[in-house]
């Protein structure tokens, strides 16, 4: 099981993460919402619970809790510029069956 980052996301999550001065690595969860089931949650890592796994991709560590594992193994985040004023996380999820219309919510 792991989560990874391209070698963009990696290199986005650590300048933000030497802006901010503090931080361990990039949390990413699921939780319930929209139209279709789940929605990504991404944070900074501060600490790592006891239901937490940690991944490292590019030197950066990735920090899934356990209830949010199933649902995101396998997945690739990227860091994508579309234009100069359009930029963000690309989640490439290998376990999505359905995507709502706006792409803010999948179910597995």
């Amino acid at each position: 099981m792991a989560v990874t980052l391209t070698d963009s996301a990696a290199r986005h999550v650590s300048n933000m993460l030497a802006k901010r001065g503090h931080g361990i690595g990039l949390r990413i969860g699921t939780k319930k919402s929209g139209c279709t089931g789940f929605a990504y949650v991404v944070d900074y890592a501060d600490d790592v619970d006891e239901d937490d796994q940690v991944f490292e991709s590019h030197g950066v560590k990735v920090v899934v809790d356990d209830a949010s594992l199933t649902r995101l193994d396998g997945m690739e985040v990227d860091f994508v510029k579309s234009s100069l004023l359009n930029e963000g996380f690309e989640f490439r999820n290998p376990n999505i069956k359905d995507q709502c219309g706006c792409g803010e919510s999948f179910s597995v």
